[in-house]
């Protein structure tokens, strides 16, 4: 009951407090977040320039790394391309390279053919055992007009480009994107697990979402990642068991719900840690931001791409520890 008349009759929870227990080493690594820092390993030096192509054509001048470097800066500083090539060039005058920045027609070009690296898919965080998967999805706006221009259909105007869905997979206990996958918006939720977790190389303890990924092939994709992984779903209010099927996760699920109610599901089953993933959607389009700026749908998801690599960078410097206050342990009636 949301509305205001209803306020008293509905039940109170308190709000839960929590602690930064490593407030110096966190506030440390927001300020190396900001830091203008910048070096070039000899690696990067002898890789800068594209090898030389042994088959008809024109010779590639840049090196994937070369084009992903100065994409990276532009996304983390929120510029555009040829902004992006003005801040790279100075930043290479300034540190006495002789090196050629990738001008803005090329960023555009190679945009749509770019390849990560591979230390672009390296992990942030060191794993020493299975990890727990969270998975959810978010759109994405694209460059068009906008919805309020669509809707009111001002002056005969239609935009035919509408918004990219960005599905992610979080690691529970780093926070670190371990994999992510760009479609565009007619896409489902659930056609995107097998992509998902084709990019994890780890073993998955448990593996949460949200209702969308509800369903048998769900439970089946994940257990052929890794036999014996738990699967946390919440089924569907008219969801029934199936017997003498070989994942039975999903009918304990039902039966419990059933049982026990929804909120007791929750609590036993740790489905709360869903949160997280949502709290990484929203990183992202707080720091790399809600729209895409590029226009074709290739050079889009090189750019949600490295927008993953920049926020997994940027953890990596500091995250915050933070633990549950006890006066908020109690829920207030």
């Amino acid at each position: 009951m949301p509305h205001k008349h209803n306020a008293a009759r509905r039940h109170h929870i308190g709000k839960m407090k929590f602690k930064v227990t490593n407030w110096g080493e966190y506030e440390a690594g927001l300020r190396r977040r900001g830091s203008m820092t910048l070096w070039i390993t000899p690696e990067a030096l002898s890789g800068w320039a594209a090898p030389r192509r042994k088959t008809r054509g024109g010779q590639p001048r840049y090196s994937d790394l070369a084009i992903e470097t100065t994409l990276m800066l532009g996304m983390v500083f929120g510029l555009r391309l040829r902004q992006s090539e003005g801040l790279l060039s100075s930043v290479l005058d300034m540190m006495g390279l002789d090196l050629p920045a990738p001008d803005h027609t090329t960023l555009s070009r190679r945009a749509r053919t770019w390849k990560p690296s591979a230390r672009s898919n390296d992990r942030q965080h060191v794993v020493d055992g299975p990890i727990h998967v969270l998975v959810d999805s978010t759109g994405l706006k694209v460059y068009g007009a906008g919805q309020w221009l669509e809707e009111k259909q001002k002056h005969g105007a239609k935009s035919r480009r509408g918004w990219r869905k960005l599905h992610l997979a979080v690691d529970a206990d780093s926070g670190e994107i371990i994999a992510h996958s760009l479609t565009d918006q007619e896409t489902g939720d659930a056609s995107q697990l097998e992509p998902l977790l084709d990019q994890i190389d780890d073993e998955i303890n448990q593996f949460t979402a949200d209702g969308a990924y509800d369903g048998y092939p769900t439970y089946d994709a994940v257990l052929r990642h890794t036999a014996g992984a738990r699967v946390v779903i919440p089924p569907r209010s008219n969801a029934v068991e199936r017997p003498n099927t070989a994942s039975c996760q999903r009918g304990d699920h039902i039966s419990s719900m059933q049982i026990d109610g929804r909120l007791k599901w929750q609590a036993t089953t740790g489905y709360g840690k869903r949160a997280l993933v949502e709290t990484a959607m929203g990183r992202y389009k707080g720091v790399i931001g809600p729209r895409l700026r590029a226009r074709s749908f290739l050079a889009q998801q090189t750019e949600a791409a490295i927008g993953v690599t920049v926020l997994n960078r940027m953890l990596a410097c500091g995250r915050p520890k933070s633990v549950r206050c006890e006066a908020s342990a109690g829920a207030t009636k």
